[in-house]
């Protein structure tokens, strides 16, 4: 029987497991963005014991920085770092990928927050010209990531980021080809997919999806299944499923674990591409359960990890 433990094959990568390390800013890169001695340390600590490190969000563009230590993969010089940080993520057995996000409205200095949905800025002040360089941008930060030694890259559309921004009707106020009905507000995602896959033929491509804003005014779970089948059609490896838009803290993030789970679940049953299950995930025993019964493919176990880097360990002597 499949179970937590088992090995899987994700494109041309074969995972020891189906734990994954999720992509957590730590804030340990340097003021410009490139990696260090901490935060390699931090990665290296994780190496041995889980299947898939995902790193965390890195900035595409200079105007996409979410927040000061926040890593770098905006150009070529950071290369050299993060080969560094990709052969150690890798050294104990994992594989290893890289988070590549762009803040949008959330970029450093300024805040998004749906709760009052008053900020300065909109969507619209992107020129087609500006989201032309965008999706260049994310692909260019791909062919990087697999240059310093990744295998492969998760392109970041949830948490109220540059991509989640435009597939929300909440955030979404453009009238062009790139706003108003759904199909046009998931062109930008669709695109950046679509071009990374051209250019990484042999990595593996993830996608973190917003699958819910947590918002009635939001993204709809029949939505979220459409945009997966789409982004799937495109030769998507992996679906990292999670929710959350700028600030949306409701009380179904309180208390039990695994709260994005009926939307992974969803989403898996209409996609070959395998899904990750998230969301306050703590007791392996439960995330074994997630794994055996096939509503996911693998778990990511986030704040748990943070707190205990020895948690995948034990979460393995206790499944034995």
């Amino acid at each position: 029987m499949v179970n937590l433990l088992s090995p899987i094959t994700i494109g041309d990568l074969q995972l020891k497991n189906r734990i994954v390390l999720p992509p957590m800013q730590t804030g340990l890169a340097d003021e410009k963005g490139r990696v260090t001695e901490k935060l390699v340390d931090h990665y290296g600590q994780y190496s041995s014991d889980v299947g898939l490190i995902i790193v965390e969000h890195s900035f595409v563009l200079p105007e996409g920085k979410y927040s000061a230590g926040q890593l770098g993969i905006d150009r070529d010089g950071l290369i050299p770092g993060l080969e560094t940080l990709a052969e150690v993520a890798r050294e104990g057995g994992a594989s290893a990928i890289i988070q590549l996000n762009h803040a949008g409205l959330k970029a450093e200095g300024t805040e998004l927050n749906i709760l009052d949905f008053d900020y300065e800025g909109s969507l619209s002040k992107y020129s087609l010209k500006e989201i032309d360089r965008i999706v260049e941008s994310f692909v260019k930060s791909g062919i990087r990531a697999m240059k310093a030694g990744f295998q492969g890259v998760e392109i970041h559309g949830a948490h109220g980021f540059l991509l989640n921004q435009f597939t929300s009707p909440i955030t979404n106020d453009r009238e062009d080809e790139y706003g108003g009905r759904f199909e046009d507000r998931i062109r930008l995602p669709l695109r950046i997919v679509e071009k990374v896959r051209q250019e990484i033929d042999e990595g593996i491509i993830s996608y973190r999806l917003g699958a819910t804003d947590l918002d009635s005014r939001g993204i709809t779970i029949e939505e979220s299944k459409t945009l997966a089948k789409k982004l799937d059609d495109l030769g998507l490896d992996l679906l990292d499923v999670s929710g959350g838009l700028c600030g949306s803290s409701p009380d179904e993030l309180e208390g039990e674990q695994g709260f994005f789970v009926s939307r992974a679940r969803e989403i898996e049953k209409a996609v070959s591409c395998h899904v990750v299950g998230v969301g306050g995930i703590t007791d392996p025993v439960y995330g074994n359960e997630l794994v055996t019964s096939g509503d996911v493919d693998l778990i990511a176990a986030g704040r748990a990890q943070l707190n205990d880097p020895t948690w995948a360990a034990r979460a393995a002597s206790e499944l034995r």
